[in-house]
């Protein structure tokens, strides 16, 4: 009888956790040690006075490894709650890259160009150099980076992904109590 192959797909889950040292080592250690894989993760403070931090993490797996990752992400005594993006409805994700060009006569002009069309702003220049920030979704930043990177792209910088999900009701994070 041949097993059915269950599909990879991405997630993007929505961490809150205290604010204290050595958490994010905690929850990141948890994907590395089970081999999991982290596409993209970004971490801020959320609110000051509670002392709560949210990461974004963005990882790929079988529904089965995400429930997984879920529930064992939820065991950590650091973590308040986690929110699956992905299964929670439409969300907004972007992320914010700078990237420099050198590049000078035509090449300088078809990299504005192009900026300008992907609504990129210059946040320094030189007489032989840009440096470009943008923000748009993942695919957005990728592309653009493809466009350049023959006008003179030599360096980049990325957030990663923060996301939150679309309309008028609060996120809910699920908190699994041992």
């Amino acid at each position: 009888m041949l097993q059915k192959k269950l599909p990879i797909v991405r997630h993007t889950l929505a961490i809150l956790v205290q604010n204290e040292a050595g958490v994010l080592a905690r929850v990141i250690g948890l994907f590395s040690a089970r081999g999991y894989n982290i596409e993209s993760l970004t971490v801020a403070e959320v609110d000051s006075v509670k002392a709560v931090s949210r990461i974004t993490v963005i990882t790929t797996g079988t529904p089965f490894v995400i429930a997984q990752i879920k529930n064992q992400i939820n065991r950590l005594v650091c973590v308040i709650g986690v929110a699956d993006l992905t299964e929670a409805g439409p969300v907004v994700e972007r992320e914010m890259a700078l990237f420099k060009i050198a590049s000078t006569g035509e090449q300088r002009r078809e990299a504005l160009h192009l900026a300008d069309a992907f609504r990129a702003r210059i946040v320094d220049t030189t007489e032989t150099s840009f440096v470009f920030e943008m923000t748009g979704n993942s695919e957005k930043i990728d592309a653009f980076a493809k466009l350049m990177k023959p006008l003179g792209l030599i360096d980049m910088s990325r957030t990663g992904v923060v996301a939150i999900s679309r309309g008028a009701n609060a996120m809910v994070y699920e908190r699994h109590e041992l």
